[in-house]
């Protein structure tokens, strides 16, 4: 399945924030920040990276009610997608 041109850079940005509180939570480590403000840190990466998967899955979703006989050819058979949106959990 080929992703649309705006999901990929869409994820993109939300991969390079993940990155970026990641590397601010390794920061706040070094300073001795207060475990608080670390944990706030590490929950808004996730966030970020729970974001990124969900708009993978809404397109592949997109994909398969649009185009489900090319989808299942594919390997994105309306089940493969549940069982992928089950593992985001």
């Amino acid at each position: 399945m080929e992703l649309p041109e705006e999901v990929v850079n869409d994820v993109r940005t939300r991969l390079r924030r993940a990155a970026g509180q990641v590397q601010g939570v390794e920061r706040m480590l070094s300073e001795g920040r207060d475990c608080r403000d670390v944990l706030s840190q590490l929950q808004a990466a996730r966030r970020a990276l729970d974001q990124a998967g969900l708009k993978l899955l809404a397109a592949g979703f997109t994909y398969c009610v649009e185009n489900p006989e090319k989808a299942a050819a594919d390997g994105y058979a309306r089940e493969t997608m549940e069982k992928l949106f089950m593992q985001m959990g």
